[in-house]
């Protein structure tokens, strides 16, 4: 049974496909994503999706966050899981959702240290999830020159969700910046002489929305 589980942790789907945990078969997001095929498994562990570039998911939903505390113990068992992936967290940043985000986005990043997403919904993380899938297949030529966490194509995924970034300005960012953390912290001083004063305003503010009033 040992065997099987750690099996399971660490399985890779073949390109195009996603292995997703058996609790999200009627989800909207599973019934959103477009020329992905679907492999549903009970045993993934805490991990709710795996992808072909060896990366796995933990989808973080307002209603986690409104509910308590409890999805911070299911963030340090994923972190702490053993798997052989990259960790990725996809977090709910919504109207409701948006007090407890700045928390959530600081646990991730700086007490784990792991990758974390923000999305509007299962719609949206549904689109990144197959964006991720179908860029695998193609040529990586940055991963020749450098093993950086931030050229990895996960990340360059999620800069180029910056509205007013694309895929220059978003290469230009990774060149700069040597950790995701230093990215998401970067003052808008610092982010102006690389993608000018609107993108950087736009920048800012996706990395620090604002919380509620009564955070």
């Amino acid at each position: 049974m040992e065997v099987k589980a750690a099996v399971v942790l660490n399985a890779v789907p073949p390109y195009g496909h996603v292995i997703a945990s058996e609790k999200w078969r009627n989800s909207s997001l599973i019934q959103s994503l477009k020329g992905v095929k679907i492999l549903f498994e009970n045993e993934l562990g805490v991990a709710d999706f795996h992808l072909p570039n060896k990366s796995c998911i933990l989808y973080v939903s307002e209603c986690d966050m409104i509910a308590g505390n409890s999805y911070k113990r299911k963030l340090v068992r994923y972190r702490n899981s053993g798997s052989s992936f990259q960790e990725l967290v996809l977090v709910e940043n919504t109207r409701l959702s948006e007090q407890y985000f700045s928390a959530v986005q600081k646990f991730v990043l700086f007490d784990l240290g792991l990758t974390l997403l923000p999305v509007s919904g299962q719609t949206e993380a549904s689109q990144l999830i197959t964006q991720i899938v179908h860029r695998e297949g193609k040529e990586n030529p940055f991963r020749r020159r450098t093993s950086s966490q931030l050229l990895d194509p996960l990340v360059l995924a999620l800069v180029q969700q910056v509205p007013g970034v694309g895929r220059v300005k978003a290469l230009a960012l990774l060149q700069h910046f040597s950790s995701i953390q230093q990215l998401c912290n970067a003052a808008k001083a610092e982010l102006e002489p690389i993608v000018g004063q609107a993108s950087a305003q736009q920048i800012h503010s996706f990395f620090h929305r604002p919380t509620g009033a009564g955070s």
